[in-house]
């Protein structure tokens, strides 16, 4: 299986205008474009390669629970609202495009595989318990007679109900099905476009027109002019030209190594829900897919220097032999079958990060200045939460379309690490 591609477009010389141009085919810009599409408006995407960066490796968990993290608590808030959108996001969706979404309300287990293990998981639980979260202890039988092929030598078990999944890969395809069918309205194409929705080029830079963002122009030549433009190409927003001067958007590439493997008929299910566990102090997770098959993750690392866990890995941005080798031993501690499946797949992409792990979303509003950049949102920075965030990231993209801004989310403005702020609002020079 290889990652999608684009396609070369028709409009790549060409000027196409929509209501929204969203800049990035991940998840995020797939959901956003489709909510904008949703409200009524026409909508360009603009990725030469839609679905094939981080959102093409990810797991899909959408934990809440399971993802807080300390001194992450205000995280929790935006995790919980997108959440709690996400049975009605996957069911509109599937009416929209009718196909499977890849979403499961399958529940997730936390796992300890020693006595420290055990202690960790337990402070953290105390930690959600103190913020309201569902989160339950059961004993090892409880959770082997649910699970019977966990390892009997686990030290401890905790049911989290709240915390499901989805298969990105097909969220994304059924995302770009829901979009190109809006697309064949004829009200509401774009035309030229690709799929009549978007085109397969890269952003090269912001375009300005009387102090305002007016659209993307392409680096094949294009341009796409529109009245909104939303930034959500991951860690190329940064640099991205023509951004407002004086904004800074420090975007880190943390890499992971992701494995997917096949069940063997005689082992299915491997597991039914999610398994998220600690062994030795490490995170590893399994997730079981309907079609039979399991991904494995995560290690994480952040340079050439950087660790992938405590006992190594690499940073590199392909996959990593350490990282693989850590999570097949980590996985078969917590499931030992799982020295039986069939290696599938071993795929590494680098998540875009900011020094807080929140995402950079909203309008660039800089306190000195007076209201915001004009046609201009941001949603990138989104780290192990992009595909959680999906349903709110467009929720909120479509509100300030609307000309609406929700207080509860101004702790994640673009601008928040922009230091000395300018008095007045402009592109960058070079760009102007």
């Amino acid at each position: 299986m290889v990652p999608p591609t684009g396609s070369p477009s028709a409009a790549a010389s060409a000027e196409l205008h929509a209501d929204v141009a969203v800049i990035g085919g991940g998840v995020i810009g797939h959901g956003i474009a489709w909510e904008a599409r949703r409200s009524g408006r026409s909508v360009v995407v603009i990725d030469d390669a839609p679905g094939s960066g981080a959102s093409w490796a990810a797991a899909g968990m959408l934990a809440p629970v399971s993802e807080l993290h300390y001194q992450e608590e205000d995280l929790l808030e935006l995790m919980l609202e997108s959440s709690g959108q996400w049975p009605a996001f996957a069911a509109d969706l599937s009416r929209d495009a009718p196909a499977d979404t890849g979403y499961l309300a399958t529940p997730t287990l936390a796992i300890g595989a020693d006595a420290a293990d055990r202690r960790a998981l337990m402070d953290l639980r105390a930690v959600q318990l103190a913020h309201g979260l569902e989160i339950e202890p059961l004993t090892v039988r409880e959770a082997r007679s649910r699970e019977p092929l966990l390892s009997p030598a686990i030290s401890c078990a905790l049911d989290i109900p709240a915390d499901h999944q989805v298969d990105p890969r097909k969220l994304v395809a059924c995302l770009r099905r829901a979009l190109a069918s809006h697309g064949e309205d004829p009200r509401s194409a774009v035309t030229g476009a690709l799929d009549g929705f978007a085109v397969a080029d890269r952003a090269s830079s912001l375009v300005w027109e009387d102090g305002r963002v007016t659209g993307a122009r392409l680096a094949g030549g294009g341009l796409v002019t529109a009245g909104e433009t939303v930034v959500a190409n991951g860690l190329q927003a940064a640099s991205l030209g023509g951004l407002p001067a004086g904004l800074r958007l420090p975007l880190r590439p943390v890499h992971g190594d992701i494995l997917r493997l096949r069940v063997p008929e005689h082992l299915r299910p491997l597991v039914t829900a999610t398994v998220r566990g600690l062994v030795r102090g490490v995170p590893v997770y399994i997730v079981p897919r309907r079609d039979g098959t399991v991904v494995i993750g995560a290690t994480q690392r952040e340079d050439a220097l950087a660790a992938s866990g405590p006992e190594g890995g690499g940073g590199a941005a392909g996959v990593s032999a350490g990282g693989v080798y850590q999570l097949l031993r980590d996985a078969q501690v917590l499931v030992p079958a799982v020295a039986e499946l069939e290696l599938l797949e071993s795929t590494a992409r680098a998540r875009p990060a900011t020094p807080d792990n929140a995402p950079l979303l909203g309008r660039v509003d800089f306190p000195e200045s007076r209201g915001h950049v004009p046609g201009l949102i941001m949603a990138t920075g989104f780290f192990r939460h992009g595909v959680l965030l999906t349903p709110a990231a467009a929720t909120i993209c479509r509100d300030l379309m609307d000309g609406r801004t929700d207080p509860r989310w101004l702790p994640f403005s673009p601008a928040r690490f922009s230091g000395q702020r300018p008095s007045t609002v402009q592109p960058t020079k070079e760009h102007a």
